[in-house]
């Protein structure tokens, strides 16, 4: 019988459920559990896909397609398990499954209220998973704070799942803060009695409390805490501020958080959490032998969010190379021809961001070309792969007008184009080309090197493709379509013969990054990097 872990936090936003959530289901993994974890948004946008990444940092794609939370991105680089379109479910896909049943006539003429037919309806989905029979463990992520208005239809939907199913089969640990006073000198407890004071209104008894803080929380205030809020005293777990998130497990581990759960939820603790593969990454990690600098273009760069899995994958191939990625963000908008090698000159590589749109696509293309030229380390995504097209037909092929129709819609020269059946599409959620798509590598390349292998699968999200009219045209010139698409024939990976890097991939090979398998692309680019840094000072 599947076991539920339900994560909700308090006090405030941003205090880390989906780490939390993350190195939990690591350990009860690292112990022989077969866990996932799925997360519930409270807004009503049925999935991130229309989102600003400056609203909701990046949106992060899983193999099947779904648009998602950027928690699930951390979920797989915990567990290095693929997560599907039932890991995430928004408040507007719960309504709009609601009223869809309603228009049908599967009510009965019943009138339609949030409960129980919402309720109900967050309830089914909370158990899509753990009905598969493929998890022992379903850890649930409830996001916003509780007390906020849009949360109260999945605490209501909590409180009765956790009645239907029994006390020590779905849990509830609560996440909040214990803030330190500098003026007084000492860590405050109040938030937290008022979060768990909150809960219980709602008649929801958290059965863990993990206290967010920067300062050690002493036996006292674990005393306070569990005597205020009606946990055990071993319920109150610390959760102190760590270097980087791969830290969280190991904390977490030595304050016996899966012990607790375990405990709880009556599943037997015979075996340790193997942790060792993780401590390795971690010692790699933060002793490294050498460092480079890699500049990140793109035009969302105030918000570090925007690209979470490429800096993800920047850790991990960093961790693999035993080297330390620096990596500096350039706002695309700011280069120009004249300040272009001001701008790069220093970096040991360049990634061009994958975006939407024409904002800062010239300074992508003056990127581009500073690179290529100077012989520095080059990897291009999505539509740094297509700006790396653009430039060279532009300043290579003499195709001064060679653009992208997303931009221009009637370039003379449209080297990046939509496909045909895109066409047609007027709605913006969830149209374009999504998630996993097979792609054959040709032999010889400097692809089939890094990957090493012909039959690849990756990750999209794009609607504009390289126009094959030009391919002939292209490799003639020197950039090669090193990775085809057999059943499409469309372009997914370019790069240049004679570059020591200069990498472009039409897919998201940053979503597949996981500590456990770091990305073959990001590991030889950052590889590529630390060679070029060597030749820089020798």
């Amino acid at each position: 019988m599947t076991k539920y872990i339900f994560v909700t936090g308090g006090v405030t936003s941003s205090l880390g459920k989906g780490i939390i959530s993350a190195s939990l289901a690591k350990l009860l993994q690292a112990r022989g559990y077969r866990v996932t974890i799925q997360k519930f948004d409270p807004y009503i946008n049925i999935d991130p896909g229309t989102l600003n990444p400056y609203e909701h940092g990046e949106c992060f794609v899983t193999e099947d397609g779904a648009e998602t939370d950027l928690d699930l991105g951390h979920y797989e680089r915990f567990l290095n398990v693929p997560t599907s379109q039932a890991n995430n479910i928004t408040t507007g896909r719960i309504y709009q499954n609601v009223i869809n049943k309603e228009r049908k006539g599967e009510y009965l003429g019943k009138t339609v209220q949030v409960v129980p037919h919402i309720t109900d309806e967050i309830k089914r989905n909370m158990r899509i998973l753990g009905d598969t029979g493929e998890f022992d463990i379903v850890i649930t992520e409830l996001g916003g704070t509780v007390g906020d208005i849009e949360s109260l239809p999945f605490i209501e939907a909590v409180r009765q799942f956790k009645w239907e199913e029994g006390s020590s089969n779905a849990i509830v640990i609560h996440l909040t803060l214990v803030p330190y006073l500098a003026a007084a000198g000492e860590l405050k407890t109040k938030p937290t009695q008022h979060s768990v004071k909150a809960l219980l209104e709602y008649g929801i008894q958290p059965d863990i409390l993990v206290c967010r803080t920067e300062h050690p929380i002493n036996m006292d205030i674990r005393k306070k805490i569990a005597l205020f809020c009606n946990v055990n005293i071993n319920a109150v777990i610390e959760s102190m501020d760590a270097s980087t998130i791969y830290d969280v497990p190991l904390l977490m581990m030595k304050e016996q958080l899966d012990k607790t759960v375990l405990a709880k939820l009556k599943l037997p603790t015979k075996n340790e959490p193997d942790m060792e593969s993780w401590k390795e990454f971690l010692g790699h990690l933060k002793n490294p032998t050498a460092d480079v600098t890699i500049g990140l273009v793109g035009k969302y760069v105030e918000l570090p969010d925007a690209y979470k899995s490429i800096i993800e994958s920047f850790v991990h191939a960093g961790s693999k190379n035993e080297c330390k990625v620096r990596v500096e963000y350039i706002h695309s908008e700011g280069i120009f021809p004249d300040n272009v090698k001001e701008k790069l000159s220093h970096l040991n590589g360049v990634l061009v961001a994958p975006g939407f749109g024409s904002r800062g696509i010239e300074g992508k293309i003056d990127t581009i070309k500073y690179v290529r030229e100077n012989n520095i380390p080059f990897f291009g995504i999505c539509l740094g792969m297509q700006c790396a097209v653009i430039e060279f037909g532009r300043n290579v092929l003499g195709l001064k007008d060679a653009h992208t129709t997303e931009i221009e819609e009637n370039a003379a020269n449209p080297v990046i184009n939509m496909m045909e059946e895109q066409k047609k599409i007027t709605n913006k959620g969830g149209t374009m080309r999504l998630g996993s798509y097979p792609c054959d590598i040709k032999k010889g390349t400097k692809a089939f090197s890094i990957y090493g292998k012909a039959h690849i699968n990756e990750r999209h999200r794009h609607r504009y493709e390289f126009n094959n009219d030009y391919l002939k045209q292209y490799e003639e010139a020197g950039m090669i379509a090193s990775g085809i698409n057999p059943q499409t024939n469309l372009v997914e990976i370019v790069e240049l013969k004679n570059h020591p890097f200069f990498v472009g991939g039409q897919f998201h090979p940053e979503l597949k990054s996981t500590v456990a398998n770091p990305h073959p692309l990001f590991v030889k680019f950052v590889a590529a990097a630390m060679e070029f840094a060597k030749k820089k000072t020798n």
